[in-house]
């Protein structure tokens, strides 16, 4: 298995493919890791993709890893959503290059990721129709909400935000372009699979589950493309079972 050091017009990343597969046109997944996270932190889920004959990308996403800059957490979570957008933009960046260099030619793509990075697939979802399938580990597809929920908890910590009313609607409007709820039909039966603790203190596990059933009537032809899978007891935290799971189940559609 080889694990090259990349960068693809400057997004840094980890490229993994079994040796035999190096130049293959073989199925791509690329997995986008959490908030203060990193590419390499991601390498388990690489690993049991990869055994399984797909290619796995892992970007590094904007202000994070070797991409991060001299500030502190606070305020790398004030730009939480620049953090996300970016990574939305680089995808296509991504998709192309895996074109341009001979790498998928009729093969299957999916995006999947954990925490942010499952928020950020489902923001992908809702504009890129390339993407094949996914997988969404902790994610939040209402955007909107979410961010409200973010506002929320940063007001209990005694923080204020320095932002100005203008700039708080105009970041509404911004992350409503991509917002999933709001156009749930862009899935357009797309397999996906999401992965959710209940106790998750984090990405409220509510508001994921209610747009699962929003949309189960859209897969009613074909259930097996729809999951999610729920931990009564987990946190903001992928259980390995729930790993595996996920990984075997979107091995299965990348390889249909």
């Amino acid at each position: 298995m080889q694990i090259q050091e990349e960068t693809w017009h400057d997004i840094p990343l980890l490229h993994i493919v079994e040796n035999q597969y190096k130049d293959q046109d073989i199925p791509v997944a690329i997995f986008l890791h959490g908030f203060t996270s990193a590419k390499e932190h991601n390498l388990h889920y690489a690993y049991n993709l990869a055994k399984k004959g797909i290619r796995v990308l892992l970007p590094e996403a904007h202000l994070h890893g070797v991409r991060s800059e001299k500030i502190d957490e606070v305020e790398l979570a004030l730009r939480f959503w620049e953090v996300v957008m970016t990574s939305i933009e680089e995808l296509p960046i991504l998709h192309q290059t895996l074109k341009e260099k001979g790498l998928v030619k009729t093969a299957k793509i999916s995006v999947g990721g954990t925490s942010m990075g499952g928020i950020t697939t489902l923001g992908a979802l809702s504009i890129y129709d390339w993407i094949d399938a996914s997988i969404v580990m902790m994610g939040a597809p209402g955007f909107q909400g979410f961010l409200q929920e973010q506002m929320r908890q940063f007001e209990q910590r005694g923080f204020d935000l320095p932002v100005t009313e203008v700039e708080k609607n105009q970041l509404f409007e911004q992350i409503a372009m991509v917002d999933l709820t709001k156009r749930p039909e862009a899935l357009n039966g797309r397999p996906i699979y999401f992965w959710h603790g209940q106790k998750d203190p984090v990405v409220p596990y509510a508001p994921t589950y209610q747009f699962y059933e929003s949309i189960k009537p859209m897969y009613v032809d074909q259930p097996g493309k729809l999951v999610f899978e729920s931990d009564k007891v987990a946190s903001h935290a992928v259980t390995r079972k729930g790993l595996l799971n996920a990984v075997n189940w979107l091995a299965s559609q990348l390889n249909e």
